[in-house]
């Protein structure tokens, strides 16, 4: 089981890795369709939203790569920032936004339900769910 959850886990930060690139390059614009119009909608803002988050992206990605001593907290931050970001989810979806080949309100709809999935995988594959269970316990 260590070693699925390992590459589980490798496989999570290779994917944050990967969309933190994006958000400072080539998914940039797309990106924008992800910041709630109730915080901006100024495109500056906007910028410094999407570059400040993929920076973010970047290094919890590295960290799950690499950084096994650190997992517990790279895992529960990553959950955090997964839950921080719902709401550009949830933007996307109110206002019909298409990126990411979410073109129907039906993808974004069905996108919404995943993000808990994350949330639990940043969890699960750092041990972070099993310190939430049995910090409750006491």
């Amino acid at each position: 089981m260590v070693v699925v959850k390992t590459v589980l886990r490798i496989i999570l930060g290779a994917f944050m890795l990967y969309a933190g690139i994006g958000h400072l390059s080539f998914l940039k614009e797309e990106f924008y369709a992800q910041v709630p119009q109730w915080i901006t909608s100024d495109r500056g803002l906007m910028d410094v939203i999407v570059i400040v988050s993929g920076i973010v992206e970047i290094t919890l990605g590295l960290l799950m790569i690499i950084g096994r001593k650190f997992k517990l907290k790279t895992g529960l931050l990553l959950a955090l920032f997964f839950i921080l970001i719902f709401p550009g989810n949830i933007n996307q979806y109110v206002n019909s936004i298409s990126a990411f080949g979410l073109d129907t309100d039906q993808k974004r709809l069905i996108r919404l339900f995943f993000q808990p999935v994350l949330i639990l995988w940043a969890l699960w594959t750092t041990g972070g769910l099993t310190f939430i269970l049995n910090r409750n316990k006491e």
